[in-house]
């Protein structure tokens, strides 16, 4: 019997775990989907001192219930160059006092509603075809799946308060907090969600399986534990990457080590509050978890600059930079001088082509390496290349309002001709990327002569697209109209190579040296490698064109 008991405790716990992470993802989810890129843009726009970012990392992280999720995204955006490592750690903090948000919904203890919101959601989904309606639905099956894990929980950890064992445990961890810190994080890591385990900390309290002196070094360690997600997503991405999710590990390390420090007031006050607002215990994890976060912000939001500097020291380096923001395009020009802005414009459709160039050469290294961190590089030049597009396109056009004299009639149709082709390359290179993706997924195998192939078409197609640029670039009138040239010779080369390595390629896979598969990935590479040497020929003619 008792064995069966047991086991009635282990399913009931661990299946409402298993639904309470479920929950809080689909609610995530949910509401994510509702904001659509407006999370994205409140951490791309209000970000520009500390203080905001830490306003924009409390929002995003209330809507869409995760601060793990917050910190990733922010990493995502420090990854890509929108954000410096300063404004990150701003919205770390922020996101920290934002998941504090789930513990006081908790701590209204609505359990006994949660099949019906489990209902309503259930509703919204199924029987509505407007896609808003369904995100609002899933919002709302998530909400309930979350109290109704919960309560499922605490179903599982009810009989632990009569156990010696788990009183012995409770004891310890009172009188040694490091204890408690150490359980909080070990099992934050485990369960990958602060909120279980702080979900899990309200209900344990809520039984009175444990006393207010041992739950709270546990919730510090919580803290603690939630940062691993941020270190695993921050793994193989960019320097500035690495530092932001290491400011979120000493940020909680900090605050747990300050309060540990004063745990016996800390734990007085907590009391006191509790018994002055007459609260329930999960609210009083709650506001021991908000009181907590938002005073180690407080505290350490002066630091700011000194944490940049500190995580900059721990992980050294220089880091690839890529400014996804306009640098030349001032609108004040435009009015002053169209002659002058389209210098503007020309500088800024350079910067693009140069990235499109270190995007080719990014896609090259993942074909040769399949190192994903190339992968991640030439996303993230397609990513500020189709950002440049579509400023440097708006910037033509309201030059193109202007009264323009024929020389600069002709620089600003080469320059609208050439954005587009310098946008469609990076399209190709990420082509490459995702038939390399595909190809280590599907564990497609190539010959040595395959890669041989590819490996010179490759060389010859980076090459003329350096002398496309070189041709765009150059304000010498022969040396740009010669590499321009150059480049109309290359691509007929590239032309004849293509349909010269289909052919090869066709025999190896007749001979059985490569599969079928690999014949696609294979043939579909050097056709993206083709079209990026006709865009590379546009941009040369367009040139000479412009320069005749």
């Amino acid at each position: 019997m008792r064995v069966l008991d047991l086991q009635t405790i282990l399913f009931t716990f661990f299946g409402g775990l298993g639904v309470f992470l479920f929950g809080i993802k689909y609610l995530g989810d949910g509401l994510q989907k509702i904001a659509g890129d407006k999370l994205r843009d409140i951490l791309d726009k209000f970000t520009s001192n500390p203080v905001m970012g830490v306003l924009a990392g409390i929002v995003v992280t209330i809507l869409i219930q995760t601060s793990t999720g917050t910190t990733v995204l922010t990493i995502g955006l420090v990854n890509a160059g929108f954000m410096t490592l300063s404004q990150a750690i701003g919205v770390i903090m922020g996101a920290n006092i934002g998941t504090t948000v789930t513990a006081f919904i908790i701590g209204i203890k609505i359990e006994d509603y949660a099949l019906p919101i489990i209902f309503i959601g259930t509703v919204l989904i199924f029987f509505f075809k407007n896609k808003k309606i369904n995100n609002i639905g899933q919002a709302i099956f998530g909400f309930g799946a979350l109290f109704f894990g919960l309560s499922l929980m605490g179903d599982g950890v009810e009989p632990l308060e009569g156990l010696p064992a788990f009183r012995d445990l409770t004891i310890s961890v009172s009188e040694n907090p490091i204890l408690g810190v150490l359980i909080g994080t070990v099992f934050t890591v485990l369960v990958q969600s602060s909120s279980a385990s702080i979900g899990l900390l309200q209900e344990l309290y809520d039984q009175g399986a444990i006393e207010l002196a041992a739950a709270l070094p546990v919730l510090f360690g919580d803290n603690i534990g939630t940062t691993i997600t941020a270190v695993l997503a921050s793994l193989g991405a960019s320097l500035a990457a690495k530092r932001a999710a290491l400011t979120h590990v000493i940020f909680n390390v900090i605050g747990a080590t300050i309060v540990i420090i004063l745990i016996v007031p800390y734990t007085a006050m907590i009391g006191s509050i509790q018994e002055a607002l007459n609260l329930n215990a999960p609210m009083t994890i709650a506001f021991a978890h908000g009181i907590f976060n938002v005073s180690n912000t407080i505290i350490q939001l002066p630091f700011v600059a000194v944490l940049a500097i500190i995580v900059t020291k721990l992980i050294p380096g220089q880091d690839t930079e890529i400014e996804y923001k306009a640098q030349h395009l001032d609108p004040s020009f435009i009015q002053r001088s169209p002659g002058v802005a389209l210098g503007q414009a020309k500088a800024e459709t350079l910067r693009m082509a140069e990235f499109a160039e270190k995007g080719l050469i990014e896609s090259h290294k993942y074909l040769k390496t399949n190192h994903k961190r190339h992968a991640e590089l030439t996303v993230q030049f397609e990513e500020a290349i189709n950002n440049l597009d579509r400023k440097i396109t708006d910037y033509l056009i309201l030059i193109s309002q202007r009264s323009l004299s024929d020389e600069n009639s002709k620089l600003h149709s080469m320059l609208m001709d050439t954005v587009r082709d310098i946008e469609r390359v990076g399209d190709h290179m990420e082509n490459v990327m995702e038939l390399v993706d595909y190809q280590m997924t599907n564990k497609v195998s190539m010959s040595e002569d395959a890669y041989t192939d590819m490996e010179e078409m490759f060389d010859l197609t980076i090459k003329t697209l350096h002398n496309a640029v070189s041709a765009l670039e150059n304000d010498n009138q022969e040396e740009a109209q010669e590499a321009a040239r150059e480049v109309v010779k290359q691509e007929e080369q590239i032309d004849k190579m293509e349909r010269k390595l289909r052919k090869k390629h066709i025999l190896r896979v007749n001979e059985g040296r490569c599969s079928g598969s690999a014949g696609i990935v294979f043939v579909d590479i050097i056709s993206n490698l083709e079209r990026i040497g006709d865009h590379s020929v546009n941009i040369a003619e367009a040139v000479l064109q412009e320069r005749e």
